[in-house]
């Protein structure tokens, strides 16, 4: 299907998941969703205006949501988690790990306001740890889509897809980046350019500022392939695998704790399989704070000419 929005638009990828959920609603009835007193933040709300018997709004109590979506599950139902992704992935850890995973059960679960990006609300509210809790499951697939289009796709996969599913949102508008014929595919990194220089690798909404980066350094003479690894379990070791063989430098951009992110996930691979050049920009041991997303940007070096000077400087060692 052609995907909703227009490239260059300005809006939350949260609003994909939103249109999604509508879409979901009138062609599966089996859908259920819940959300834990969150419903207007995470785009919930449009769901449960349309479809309101088929809504459970479960309160501040994201461990008691994941244990009533497991049993709705039981039942047949598709239910779908949604809250901040850092109080569904750190809150409820041990429901979807033992009740969801180890039962291979189908609950898709979506954490909105991963990353920096989330601004004022600080730290506290700023998921920058869970890829790395949700990846290590057995049985979990994780993906985290760049803009509101991929959101869009992403949420109608995972309604046909059977097992746990973990979707990272964001609260930030950015700028819609794929449209026309683009297609999101579980396991597949998706270029957006192509450069003979090296690559870059990144996965959610910081995608955009790679982008205006990318811009930047072309305009320094270095031409980069762009990959959205939007996908990250399962993971698509065929492009690592090329990516290897080119012998060209690779970057990992990514809103996410050094550990255990795709930068780990990445290194792992290829520390048993084979060496690369790489390069990661992401966050090193530390939380996030309050402050708008382009000041936390720049402090934190993810505003595209930090990340364009970060990876001149490595180009031209």
């Amino acid at each position: 299907m052609k995907p909703p929005f227009k490239k260059g638009e300005i809006l939350p990828v949260r609003d994909g998941y939103g249109k999604a959920l509508i879409e979901l609603g009138y062609s599966k009835p089996r859908v259920i969703v819940l959300d834990a007193d969150l419903a207007t933040s995470t785009r919930s709300n449009w769901f449960a205006e349309q479809f309101p018997q088929r809504f459970i709004d479960t309160g501040i109590a994201e461990q008691n949501m994941v244990g009533v979506a497991a049993g709705l599950s039981l039942k047949g139902k598709i239910p779908f988690v949604t809250t901040y992704g850092v109080f569904v992935t750190g809150r409820a850890f041990d429901q979807i790990r033992n009740t969801l995973c180890y039962s291979n059960l189908n609950v898709k679960i979506v954490g909105s306001h991963g990353g920096l990006s989330v601004g004022p609300d600080g730290g506290s509210h700023q998921a920058i740890e869970d890829i790395a809790l949700m990846n290590c499951l057995p049985n979990m697939k994780v993906f985290a889509p760049v803009d509101a289009n991929e959101a869009w796709q992403v949420t109608l996969h995972a309604a046909k897809t059977t097992g746990p599913v973990y979707i990272r949102l964001a609260r930030e508008a950015t700028e819609i980046v794929t449209a026309g014929d683009y297609s999101f595919e579980p396991g597949k990194a998706k270029p957006l350019t192509r450069g003979e220089d090296g690559y870059i690798l990144f996965h959610s909404v910081i995608g955009c500022e790679v982008l205006k980066a990318q811009q930047i350094l072309k305009s320094e003479g270095f031409n980069l392939t762009v990959l959205n690894f939007c996908s990250i379990k399962p993971l698509d070791t065929n492009m690592l695998d090329e990516i290897a063989a080119s012998g060209k430098p690779l970057f990992i951009v990514e809103e996410h704790l050094l550990n255990g992110g795709l930068t780990s996930i990445v290194a792992t691979y290829y520390s048993l399989h084979k060496p690369v050049r790489l390069y990661s920009i992401s966050l090193n041991d530390c939380f996030g704070e309050s402050g708008s997303p382009s000041e936390l940007y720049d402090k934190y070096g993810f505003s595209a000419g930090k990340i364009a000077g970060c990876i001149s400087y490595n180009l031209g060692k």
